[in-house]
């Protein structure tokens, strides 16, 4: 399975547009390969370089199986029309929220989208301890896409 974005190649800086310091909106997501058996779709996007241990910025679940995509600037709504739900990030909201680091040296910002043989039994507002449990023995497969961001003030 493969994840990639129109806005960031693999390793690369995420454009300002998609942070914290920007219009703070979800970057589009592609993806391709997905097995056979495919129920849903769930995302996590994390930064592990966050001074106080993994930041969490997104959290979302029940991707439909037939999708292979999400837009740019997904509502942060607790539940949205395909029937996906979106978790609780650790600034505390629904949804995505964009990189937004100390000043310093650049972050890693690793968006995991996994294949799910199941449907996740979650309602929305889940953390992502929750959809990782959630998940367990149902991972059929797992791609991701890593982007860096640095601020510098």
């Amino acid at each position: 399975m493969k994840l990639t974005s129109t806005a960031f190649a693999n390793g690369k800086a995420i454009p300002v547009k998609f942070t914290g310091s920007g219009a703070d909106v979800s970057p589009p997501l592609q993806w391709s390969g997905a097995p056979a058996g495919t129920k849903s779709f769930a995302l996590i996007c994390d930064d592990p370089d966050a001074p106080g241990g993994t930041w969490v910025h997104w959290v979302i679940y029940g991707l439909p199986a037939e999708n292979s995509e999400s837009g740019e600037a997904v509502l942060a709504d607790e539940s949205l029309a395909s029937g996906a739900r979106q978790g609780i990030n650790d600034f505390g909201r629904i949804g995505y929220g964009g990189p937004l680091p100390p000043p310093g040296k650049p972050h890693r910002y690793f968006f995991r989208l996994f294949a799910l043989d199941a449907e996740v039994p979650l309602g929305p507002r889940a953390t992502k301890l929750d959809l990782l449990r959630a998940m367990q023995g149902h991972i059929l497969a797992e791609a991701q896409i890593m982007g860096t961001y640095q601020r510098v003030r």
